[in-house]
């Protein structure tokens, strides 16, 4: 059974704080009668910042020292998974660390390719099924949804002009399968998703379902 309550810690960039992901999930996470999950959430975050980075500075350090967290959302710079494996995967086992000290959980945000490199996906996913897999882990396939989306015809537009954000459709499949892999099927919508049509919206949570089905 899903919890009735998570406080939950989220360690990232822009792919975390564009759209507003974490109040994403929480409008899938939760009924505005009170039924399903209640998220309470921070964001520590900044642009283009690395997980080693976010050690360095020492703040998310600090926050998980307090305690009281129940998840902890690390989300590496977007490229460094291909570009170096092997760093991105120091980084999470040195934060795993630090979350265990704490008596939460690591989630691993597994996110998408560039719209012009999509092979990079099959690297980019098994750096973080890898580490996930070393820790005992969850790993939440953000990117393996985006994929799968991106099969169909025609497919969504899930990353911004810049072919690498993503658009309004993009982070909600995000926040779907965020919602699928923690908590199962949504029981709310997020506001914000008003702005996307029932059509887009089921299709989108087609595919974090299927995704997230096929790694049960």
């Amino acid at each position: 059974m899903p919890p009735d309550h998570a406080k939950i810690l989220f360690v990232g960039n822009s792919f975390t704080m564009r759209n507003d992901l974490p109040a994403l999930w929480a409008g899938l996470a939760a009924t505005d009668g009170g039924g399903g999950t209640l998220l309470e959430w921070e964001v520590v975050a900044a642009g283009g910042a690395s997980l080693r980075q976010h050690l360095n500075k020492g703040t998310a350090g600090l926050l998980l020292a307090e305690g009281g967290w129940d998840l902890v959302v690390l989300q590496e710079q977007s490229t460094l998974p291909v570009k170096n494996p092997k760093r991105t995967q120091e980084n999470i086992r040195d934060f795993h660390g630090l979350i265990e000290e704490a008596g939460a959980r690591t989630i691993l945000y597994m996110t998408w390719a560039r719209q012009n490199v999509p092979e990079t996906q099959s690297t980019l996913a098994s750096t973080y099924d890898d580490i996930g897999a070393e820790l005992g882990v969850t790993v939440v396939p953000a990117g393996l949804a985006w994929q799968q989306a991106l099969a169909t015809k025609p497919p969504p537009v899930l990353h911004d002009a810049d072919k690498s954000h993503p658009t309004l459709a993009g982070s909600y499949l995000a926040a779907c399968t965020f919602q699928w892999t923690l908590f199962g099927a949504p029981v709310g919508e997020p506001e914000a998703a008003s702005k996307l049509t029932d059509t887009e919206r089921d299709a989108l949570q087609e595919a974090a379902q299927k995704v997230c089905s096929e790694r049960d």
